[in-house]
């Protein structure tokens, strides 16, 4: 059971995340009932430093409903919600809690639904994460975990341990947190390639020249906001960067990941890439390939629908190295495994919010085993290894 004070804690590390600049700021908190008493906590935070609040849940029963129910139409479900759309035009962030208390509902949902769901929100998605010029650079958001015992029971995870890398890595102090990325982070100033190896079959290379680091200590900085980075993940604790999006080509081993649109366990996934772009038709994994493939696929149909300056949905866009000390092991749920210290996550589709030039209703972070080998090549042609079997090289 989280107790009341660590409930307001992260929901003051979740309020703070999207660093409300004045009074007045509109912040939409959207999740589902079984996180009704965080929604409300971060309700509160908000109203005390000036904002504006406005609380939107669901239930796992509603949401389940909509997909089982065949009184209810594919057709309906395509169709973007305008009075909401007017909303997200007019507000200055968004924090989301994970929606579902039991992941599994979206599994056993038909695809077709899934993916018309998936379509309304794409007008949606370019509002708040500025995929138009007219809609750059987006707005402010947070996208943060909460536990449940039936999404503990749906990863094949103990509770308490559940709570432990959701809770406590989100209660990770900030100056801990701001200290442990900055240490990682000094290995890669001035750098030109990162190179990634493990022994289960990664072997790939990235282009990070030229491109931005950004710290993921919990709390987008004014520098980052400055340059358009608006958004971030709780639980923190990562290094991330938008690469070249057309270099870089190799494998990557996924041991365990969750398909975006239908929630299902796929593991065993093999990536491999060239010129920057996803082979999608080499993709391997031993469960659930299907589904990554029409999700991918999907996101193509719409990226082609919503007329982007040039599709982008296969191509490299996020490379990141985890560093939360209190999440320990890979589950399939992105938000925590891409936290763990020695792994390595590289995500296609969508970059443009962070400093890359992709934009993509598509953004899936594929996360490697933590034992990683991380090699770094600089400008002056110098390399170091900064990464073995997971573990720095150096304090």
């Amino acid at each position: 059971m989280i107790t009341k004070d660590k409930v307001k804690l992260c929901a003051e590390n979740i309020a703070r995340s999207i660093n409300i600049k004045k009074d007045g700021e509109f912040i939409l908190i959207r999740g589902g009932a079984y996180s009704q008493e965080l929604l409300e906590e971060i309700g509160l935070t908000v109203l005390r430093k000036g904002g504006i609040p406005h609380i939107s849940y669901t239930s796992d029963y509603y949401t389940e409903t909509i997909f089982q129910d065949d009184q209810i139409k594919v057709e309906t479900l395509e169709k973007t919600p305008l009075h909401y759309l007017k909303m997200i035009e007019n507000i200055d962030a968004y924090i989301v809690i994970e929606p579902l208390g039991d992941p599994s509902i979206t599994t056993k949902a038909p695809r077709e639904k899934v993916d018309a769901a998936a379509k309304s929100r794409a007008p949606i998605r370019e509002i708040l994460y500025g995929f138009k010029e007219e809609y750059a650079p987006g707005k402010k958001w947070c996208y943060a975990a909460w536990p449940s015992k039936k999404a503990a029971e749906f990863y094949n995870i103990d509770y308490d341990l559940y709570e432990k890398f959701i809770v406590g890595g989100m209660s990770v102090p900030y100056d801990e947190m701001n200290k442990l990325t900055k240490n990682l982070g000094r290995f890669f100033d001035r750098a030109k390639k990162v190179y990634v190896k493990d022994e289960f079959g990664t072997d790939f290379w990235v282009s990070i020249e030229n491109r931005k680091k950004i710290l993921d200590d919990g709390i987008i900085s004014d520098e980052q906001i400055e340059l358009g980075d608006l958004g971030g993940n709780l639980p923190a604790g990562e290094v991330f960067f938008p690469p070249n999006e057309k270099q870089g080509e190799g494998k990557l081993f996924c041991p365990l990941t969750k398909d975006r649109f239908t929630d299902k366990i796929i593991r065993n996934v093999e990536l491999s890439f060239k010129e920057g772009k996803l082979l999608i038709d080499k993709t391997t994994a031993d469960t659930n390939l299907e589904d990554l493939i029409a999700s991918f696929k999907k996101c193509e149909e719409m990226d082609k629908e919503n007329k982007v300056p040039e599709l982008r949905t296969y191509n490299v866009a996020e490379l990141g190295i985890g560093c939360n000390p209190e999440i320990t092991r890979a589950i399939g749920y992105i938000l925590t495994d891409e936290k763990i210290i020695g792994s390595v996550h590289l995500a296609f589709g969508f970059n443009k919010s962070f400093g890359g030039t992709s934009a993509s209703q598509m953004h899936w972070d594929f996360v490697t085993a933590p034992k990683a080998n991380i090699t770094v090549e600089y400008q002056d042609g110098s390399k170091k290894l900064i990464m073995e079997n997971g573990k720095l090289t150096e304090k």
